[in-house]
Formats: C-alpha cells, structure tokens, sequence
C-alpha cells in the first residue's frame, strides 16, 4: 500500500457571486400547498431555519475537539446522541456517531469555519490529524423547528422514538424515522425542538407535518 497521505484540501464557496435569489427547500411547498397563519388557537408553531451551514466533521474526537475548542470555543460533545450550543444558541456540535459530528452555524459562516477547521488541524504534528473530514452538507439540508404545548403529541404521531421527556431531555439528538422517512430529531430547549431534514424531503415532509398537526390548529411562521 502507498505510504502518502493527502494533507491539502480545497475549500470552494459555491455560492453564485451574481445577484441570484436564494430560495428556502420549503419555498414551492409555500407557493403550492400554502402557508397556514399563526394565530391564538395554534398549539404548534413551524418556522423553517433555512440557508443555515451544515458541516459534517469525521475522525478522532481528541484531534477534532482540539480544532473546534481553538476555533469556536465549544466543546465537542463525547457522549452518544448528545447536543449543545454556544452562549448565543445560534452555533451547535451534536454527536452523530462515535467518530462523526454535525456542525451547525448561520448562513454564511461555513466556508471561513471549514478553512479556519483545517488550518486549526493542520498545524497538529500528530500523524492522526491526518484521519479526518469536513464535508459541507447545507445545500442537501435544512431545518425545521417546532414550537408549542402539543409538538410532543405531533411527534408521536410521526416517530416510533420515545419522545418523552424521560427519554428525550433537553439536549439530546438521534438520526430515526419520521413518517416513513428519516431525519435528526433534536431538542435544544424545554418547549422546542427541530428536525434538521433532507431537501429531498423537505415538501413530504412540510404536507405531512400540516396534516398531522391540524388539530392542534398548527400555523407556519415566516
């Protein structure tokens, strides 16, 4: 076997530099399934969080958490299905796998972070160093919160996972099915959780999520 190891990588901003407009993977499901308003019977409220940066980061949890602490000043979370947050809430590491982690952040962040990342881990001599990725994900995801006294009720509907509080704290994240498709279900706060989802999913989803949430008078958020 060859003893070379790739220690470069290049990092593209694939983002058009003319005035494009961005759309949401929820924008068609706006236009054509509609977008019920929010009012005082609603016991869900959707907002979708679209345009977020999503990177995926592999390898070893020590060298990884190392370059995260320099970088963003967040520990990088070591127990299974575990998530947390910086103090402004707006960036979060959750633990995917034992040696995968998703990194979420505004729109925009990813691609200076991913650089700053791979600087932060290239200056390591470690030879371990050298066993990971960072592979942005944003244009294939997006997320979608829910908030509200009967979110808990819709999402038994829709998941087979206990999502009691007992078994689901504040906190906590899994990869598991919803409705028959699969996402990550997350609950970074006591009233609100979120499913970041594919974009192929994102419109199933949306209509399902409507439907399940109807009697619970459930309003959508712009």
């Amino acid at each position: 076997m060859s003893d070379h190891t790739l220690t470069c990588a290049n990092v593209y901003d694939a983002r058009p530099a003319t005035e494009v407009p961005a759309e949401s993977p929820l924008a068609w499901s706006y236009q054509n399934t509609g977008r019920p308003s929010v009012s005082e019977k609603s016991r869900v409220v959707l907002r979708e969080r679209a345009m977020l940066g999503h990177l995926i980061l592999r390898g070893g949890a020590i060298v990884l958490d190392d370059a995260v602490r320099q970088v963003l000043g967040l520990q990088l979370p070591g127990r299974p299905n575990a998530l947390s947050h910086d103090e402004s809430g707006e960036r979060s590491i959750q633990w995917l796998s034992p040696d995968e982690w998703l990194l979420i952040v505004p729109g925009g962040e990813e691609f200076e972070l991913e650089q700053r990342l791979r600087d932060a881990l290239g200056d390591a001599r470690d030879t371990a160093v050298k066993n990971y990725a960072i592979v942005n994900v944003g244009g294939g995801q997006t997320l979608v919160e829910l908030e509200g006294e009967c979110v808990r009720e819709l999402l038994m509907k829709s998941t087979p996972y206990d999502v009691h509080p007992d078994a689901f704290p504040v906190g906590k994240g899994v990869t598991t099915v919803f409705a028959k498709s699969n996402l990550i279900l997350r609950r970074p706060t006591e009233d609100r959780w979120e499913l970041v989802l594919r974009r192929s999913f994102a419109d199933y989803l949306y209509r399902w999520l409507l439907d399940a949430g109807a009697e619970y008078a459930i309003g959508v958020e712009a």
